[in-house]
């Protein structure tokens, strides 16, 4: 679609960026939300899930999308995820338990990554090299945008409204998105089409669940030397090494394996990946540290990750033009993986005492760090290969962040709830706590729920409690809440730590990125 005019090309984005901004959005809104819907529906075991459902179900299909589009057009693939996530976010607000909630944003995020791989695939369909790190830049900051409102709007919802319209309340801008996509993307001629690689497909996504799953059932369902985790570990090996074959052998891999001899490609992916388990992690549990451990409302949580998107959108705008004007790129993009790490580290310094306003300073340099790191990596991924690819090593990047969020969301839950329980015994097993239980039993049963972090999002029960206690024992209950809140920002601190970590690895990976020189027309050879 190069050949397009100039005022064309602007056209095909501006639709590009209302199903972007749509499906952003959408997504955005529900991170401060979380917290509180989990509360009311229960299962804060599963809280980790609902978050890593939606970006399984949008990384395990991207690739097979980007392929597929590659020959098909992008058009029917961004008609088709526009109604997916549409019908996703409908059940996600009509869920009655905490397993179908799950289950909706499994829905909603099939359709959301069919929109975000044709969509940066679209960049590369429709401008050259040089000129896609300013319309990546463009699309990080559409996302940035609707950070800007969706999490304080999602707060502000939970606060006053039923969280239900979290998900309904954007369900009339996805229709008008759909209208300006029908209308405005063009249609391409079909390519020659060889036959789909449905076996690779179907390891992928079995390698992904099963490991998923393994992550999420260890050491709280079920042991980790129980015959069903080590059974889910092993399907997990077996079905990646015959992934692995797989796209070695068949004529028309799924992800073929020569694009990893590619230095810049394969750099460019394992970036993806560990950026995935920093912003993943920080969007999904720095609402929790503020409205759990600070014990601010949802809404005030929204404004702790507003600047975060702001600081992204304007280093998105100002990493393209740079990248766009200079061609260089290595020295900046490790700029923003440094920029990224010290926001992670600062927030692991935080406690339950810390202002809100010191958390969204830490979320800035985490939006900077990211906004400037993320487009450039976008770019290089599709630079590494040729024309026809680009949907394949778009939705190959993109996979490789969600897939990373996924498991590192995962992984970063069972932590926290390791930590957690231990941190929660240790408060009840203390002399003072245990008097209190010995001395007043009927008390005691009043207050076991403190037990419970999840208590912690649930401000009104709260109230309840503390009204229900006699005078001489609210001293006792703030002494435990505030343990509560304690043992809940330790948990979290760690959690930050180990995403520096993840990001610090991608600057070191980082460094042996050679500097491609941009081109500035498309070409198939």
């Amino acid at each position: 679609m190069e050949h397009l005019h100039h005022s064309k090309k602007v056209i095909v984005m501006m639709a590009v960026i209302s199903a972007m901004l749509f499906v952003s959005l959408s997504q955005t809104i529900v991170n401060t939300a979380l917290p509180r819907i989990v509360a009311e529906l229960g299962g804060i075991e599963y809280f980790s899930w609902v978050f890593s459902m939606f970006l399984l179900a949008s990384s395990v299909p991207a690739v097979l999308i980007g392929k597929l589009s590659d020959s098909y057009g992008r058009r029917p693939f961004f008609l088709m995820g526009m109604v997916i996530f549409m019908v996703g976010s409908l059940f996600s607000g009509l869920a009655r338990s905490i397993f179908h909630l799950i289950v909706s944003r499994g829905v909603q995020g099939l359709g959301g990554g069919m929109i975000l791989v044709v969509s940066n695939a679209s960049v590369g369909d429709l401008f050259a090299p040089q000129s896609r790190a300013r319309w990546q830049g463009f699309l990080q900051g559409v996302f940035g945008v609707s950070s800007l409102f969706g999490p304080f709007l999602g707060g502000y919802i939970v606060d006053n409204a039923d969280w239900r319209w979290v998900f309904w309340i954007f369900l009339p801008m996805g229709l008008l998105a759909l209208s300006l996509i029908y209308k405005l993307y063009p249609q391409v001629e079909r390519k020659q089409i060889e036959e789909t690689d449905y076996y690779g497909t179907l390891l992928m996504t079995v390698f992904a669940i099963s490991l998923l799953l393994s992550l999420t059932w260890g050491g709280k369902q079920y042991a980790w030397a129980s015959p069903v985790i080590i059974s889910l570990l092993a399907v997990s090996l077996l079905t990646f090494i015959g992934f692995y074959i797989v796209e070695c052998r068949v004529k028309n891999p799924l992800l073929p394996m020569k694009l990893f001899n590619n230095k810049a490609f394969a750099i460019s992916i394992m970036v993806g990946c560990l950026l995935g388990v920093g912003f993943f992690g920080v969007s999904m549990y720095m609402p929790f540290y503020v409205q759990g451990a600070i014990g601010a409302s949802a809404t005030s949580s929204g404004f702790v990750i507003m600047p975060m998107t702001v600081s992204l959108v304007i280093a998105s705008a100002l990493s393209g033009q740079i990248v766009t004007r200079t061609g260089k790129y290595k020295k900046l993009s490790l700029a923003g993986l440094s920029i990224m790490v010290a926001g992670l580290l600062l927030a692991a310094n935080m406690n339950p005492h810390t202002p809100i306003f010191i958390g969204a300073l830490n979320m800035i340099l985490v939006g900077v760090g990211l906004g400037i790191a993320l487009p450039i990596y976008i770019s290089t991924t599709q630079n590494a290969v040729k024309n026809e690819q680009l949907g394949i090593a778009t939705a190959a990047f993109q996979m490789s962040r969600q897939f990373g969020g996924t498991i590192g969301v995962a992984v970063l839950g069972i932590i926290m709830n390791n930590r957690l329980t231990l941190l929660i015994n240790q408060l009840f097993s203390t002399s003072a706590v245990v008097n209190f239980w010995e001395k007043e039993p009927a008390l005691a049963e009043t207050m076991v729920v403190m037990r419970d972090p999840q208590i912690l999002m649930d401000v009104e029960k709260l109230a309840r409690i503390k009204v229900a206690l006699p005078p001489q024992f609210e001293e006792t209950f703030l002494y435990l809440l505030q343990s509560l809140r304690s043992a809940l920002s330790s948990s979290l601190n760690t959690l930050f730590v180990i995403m520096a970590a993840a990001v610090m690895v991608a600057f070191l990976i980082g460094l042996f990125l050679e500097e491609i020189p941009l081109r500035s027309i498309n070409k198939s050879e």
